[in-house]
């Protein structure tokens, strides 16, 4: 499978929009927490979703600097490269 950033980031907007209680806009740029105020339990419940859509298992030391769409994106990519 091969996948873009700016593709992956759109497919994981569309994942947020499920956590999106504030009903924002989302970006690429969204924020996790700022925006969408996700707390652990459910940024760890979207990434078991990427993981699941896109087949991969992404590292948790990976996660610690994600704040954004476009952040896991490009983790996804990574790991979809590796596969």
């Amino acid at each position: 499978m091969t996948a873009d950033v700016e593709q992956v980031s759109r497919e994981i907007c569309d994942l947020l929009q499920a956590h999106n209680k504030a009903n924002v806009t989302l970006t690429g740029q969204t924020d996790l927490t700022t925006d969408l105020e996700m707390d652990s339990v459910a940024a760890m419940n979207l990434v078991m979703e990427i993981e699941d859509k896109y087949e991969i298992d992404i590292p948790i030391n990976l996660l610690s600097e994600v704040t954004c769409a476009d952040h896991l994106a490009t983790i996804v990519v990574q790991q979809l490269g590796k596969a």
